[in-house]
């Protein structure tokens, strides 16, 4: 089983209390609050600590933002999949920092997962009063995620160019 490393710890929290504390930057969006941080946290996490990592982080931050009423339940379908594409395809295929520009991919699945999934059952049991459609989700969720990626992206290359982050070496 490998070990806990305590820096990766240490950087997954950093990364919840900065999410945490952009929580109140969302923009609402039918029964969702969109929010471009989220998916500026999924590119840092994903390539920084991997997939793993980056669910958890999208997880803490979509509990927290839940519980501080900035968030919705679509918080969580619709940042765990970004965190996870950019963790994998940084991993196991791209293994550069560009992986973190695959954040709207995951967020297209989540946009899915919304739609067909999540809202259905919130209509349902009235944790929401309206569904969007399919489309809506699509086009809100990339609204969202394109810029939070960009930015997500740059701050990486900006950490890298100022030492912050030492420079992978990819093999």
């Amino acid at each position: 089983m490998k070990k806990l490393n305590t820096l990766d710890i240490s950087m997954s929290i950093v990364l919840i209390a900065v999410a945490t504390v952009l929580s109140p930057l969302y923009i609402p969006a039918g029964p969702t609050k969109l929010y471009p941080a989220q998916h500026m946290i999924n590119a840092i996490s994903g390539v920084l600590l991997g997939p793993w990592y980056g669910i958890f982080i999208a997880t803490m931050t979509g509990i927290i933002r839940n519980l501080l009423g900035t968030g919705t339940i679509f918080a969580f379908p619709g940042g765990i999949p970004g965190a996870l594409v950019v963790g994998l395809v940084h991993r196991y295929i791209l293994k550069k920092d560009y992986a973190a520009l695959t954040e709207p991919i995951g967020t297209t699945l989540g946009a899915f997962l919304s739609a067909l999934l999540v809202a259905p059952v919130a209509f349902q049991i009235g944790i929401i009063k309206s569904i969007m459609p399919i489309q809506a989700f699509l086009i809100a969720f990339l609204l969202s995620s394109i810029p939070g990626t960009i930015i997500g992206f740059t701050i990486i290359l900006f950490l890298r160019k100022t030492g912050v982050i030492a420079p992978k070496v990819y093999k």
